[in-house]
């Protein structure tokens, strides 16, 4: 494979140093949270963002009064999104259906779909209030049917944002904590005094909150394993350099370690997009951030093919891969390690992330090798039973299941069968011995 880097980012040892350290800190604020509750988080609230009060929950008085402050506009294009993703999920979820099938006769088996009972749903906001997660969050476990789901977002500017907690609101959280970090995904998973833990974490964050949901898998549930955000582009000379470098900030300037990368078969390409990156950094209002991000988390790799773009790409496994090529079926058919794909020149990141309709939490770290993106079905558990209903098949299914008991020498299983085989099938089957 002739594959080869334009541009490479940050080796991955430094990587991995910097998730040590992060790893580290996580692990000594869950204890403390665990250990001393409401206090604990109070101290946290206080110490990074800068924020107190009684009790960090809305009242319902207090969510009317802060969602009047959105403008009309604002709120006109919230619940636009919202119904996008709502139906988008409504979809999903009438296409998860409760079956009850006979497999031989009198053997019925089945399973329901039955909602998480409660989820805690994080919704990052200290640098950028992320209205559309509790979209993808809330609103969905809402149609989802969890009869419990609390919402945690930190203050922006030293108070809740009010296009976030009017999203959370519509969506349908129960309960809304304006709490940030750490401190909100410990305090909804662990519990305190004053809030009572959940089954399920959802949402996006940080790496600090990411991390902190991995150390408390387990505990509770998650959607999946989650790192700063990822974007890659798959392009050819059908689109040109302005348009990739565009897509590549646009995502890099989530935070300061958002890897950004592009496969191209065009070396052309490949260089106009780096002085087009250049070019654009000059100009955006948010260059810090996706400057830091493209300089250390940043890759370009030029193959000679399209068979050799898709073979990287398959292995990196990025979150967001956009596809701007003549070949977008193709990579349709045969990309099987992603987030979520975009496809075409038309469509684009920014547009998933915040109002086409599906959900934007997605995997990162290569977790698209074996997990999709939040969904609907995230907060369903599918629950399987099975009922015997005659004689006759009561005895059958008990002789095979006590020779296979016994195969494996568990002797009080197969008197499980063996009982019943004597019961409803009249045979004089003896203790610990297979059924003849």
């Amino acid at each position: 494979m002739a594959t080869n880097y334009l541009k490479r980012s940050k080796p991955e040892t430094e990587k991995a140093a910097e998730d040590a350290k992060v790893a580290e800190a996580v692990a000594a604020t869950l204890a403390d949270i665990e250990t001393r509750g409401d206090a604990a988080v109070r101290e946290l609230a206080n110490k990074f963002d800068g924020y107190d009060r009684d009790s960090y929950r809305l009242t319902s008085k207090e969510i009317e009064a802060i969602i009047a402050k959105v403008p009309a506009r604002d709120m006109e294009d919230i619940k636009f999104a919202q119904e996008q993703v709502i139906n988008f999920a409504k979809a999903q979820r009438a296409s998860m259906t409760d079956i009850e099938v006979e497999t031989l006769p009198g053997v019925i088996l089945g399973h329901k779909n039955i909602p998480v009972q409660s989820v805690g749903c994080y919704v990052p906001g200290g640098k950028f209030p992320m209205v559309a997660s509790a979209h993808m969050s809330v609103a969905t476990a809402k149609v989802a049917g969890v009869p419990r789901i609390i919402a945690c977002t930190p203050p922006f500017n030293g108070k809740p944002n009010p296009a976030v907690i009017a999203a959370m609101h519509l969506g349908g959280a129960d309960e809304i904590y304006v709490l940030g970090g750490i401190q909100a995904v410990g305090a909804m998973a662990l519990g305190t005094e004053t809030i009572e833990p959940v089954h399920l974490l959802v949402g996006p964050g940080n790496a600090f909150v990411a991390e902190a949901k991995r150390q408390l898998f387990g505990r509770v549930g998650i959607d999946l394993f989650a790192g700063p955000t990822e974007t890659m582009i798959l392009a050819d000379e059908t689109v040109d350099a302005e348009l990739c470098a565009t897509d590549l900030l646009g995502q890099a300037e989530h935070g300061y370690n958002s890897p950004a990368c592009m496969i191209t078969n065009s070396k052309k390409l490949a260089e106009e997009t780096v002085s087009e990156i250049a070019r654009l950094l000059q100009i955006l209002p948010t260059a810090d951030t996706a400057r830091a991000s493209w300089e250390n988390y940043g890759d370009i790799i030029v193959c000679d093919t399209y068979c050799e773009m898709l073979d990287v790409a398959n292995e990196m496994a990025y979150e967001h891969v956009q596809v701007m090529t003549s070949q977008d079926d193709w990579f349709l058919q045969n990309m099987h390690s992603y987030g979520a794909l975009f496809l075409g020149p038309r469509t684009n990141v920014a547009n998933g992330d915040k109002v086409i309709g599906t959900n934007h939490t997605l995997p990162t770290k290569k977790a698209g090798r074996y997990t999709g993106g939040l969904w609907v079905g995230k907060f369903l558990k599918t629950h399987s039973y099975q009922r015997i209903t005659t004689d006759e098949a009561a005895t059958m299914i008990g002789e095979y299941g006590s020779r296979l008991c016994l195969l494996e020498g568990f002797v009080g299983h197969a008197e499980q069968c063996n009982i019943r085989v004597r019961r409803y099938g009249g045979k004089n089957v003896p203790y610990a011995t297979a059924a003849e």
